[in-house]
């Protein structure tokens, strides 16, 4: 439950200005999630999610920026959490989530994956990894099982 609300609070900051807990609350509870308060402010820290300028001069929540060590290791942290089953087929890593958690775990793969890592497309709870060439699928597999460990 708590890896697919989490998933629901990044797709909500990226497609809404979401400017206070209240409303992020609000939010996941018209999605069908049953969320107090103290369970937002728990969800916003493991994420490590940030405030940033929105329009209007309001603060709304984000990301923190790419390649900081806190943002690392949330990602990091996405994968543990949801990644159940690796397994790579030619150039592309075929990677199992929880349900619900496909959306996240891929957004945390574009962030940590090297540069051979040409996209990724997620379901529900199954991403497809395009790797640039058969080659690099060695590499890249070991990264994410890494990342899962």
């Amino acid at each position: 439950m708590r890896q697919s609300r989490q998933s629901k609070i990044l797709e909500l900051i990226r497609t809404q200005s979401i400017d206070t807990q209240e409303r992020l609350a609000s939010k996941l509870k018209a999605a069908g999630f049953k969320v107090t308060q103290a369970t937002v402010s728990r969800d916003i820290k493991e994420l490590g999610l940030i405030k940033v300028p929105g329009q209007g001069g309001r603060s709304v929540y984000a990301l923190a920026p790419k390649g900081s060590p806190a943002d690392d290791e949330r990602f990091r942290k996405i994968l543990r959490d949801t990644v159940t089953e690796i397994k790579a087929a030619e150039n592309i890593l075929v990677i199992k989530t929880l349900s619900g958690c496909a959306n996240a775990a891929a957004e945390a793969i574009d962030n940590l994956s090297p540069d051979s890592v040409v996209g990724t497309l997620a379901g529900d709870n199954t991403i497809f990894a395009a790797i640039d060439c058969k080659d690099n699928v060695p590499a890249v597999l070991e990264l994410f099982t890494e990342a899962i460990r």
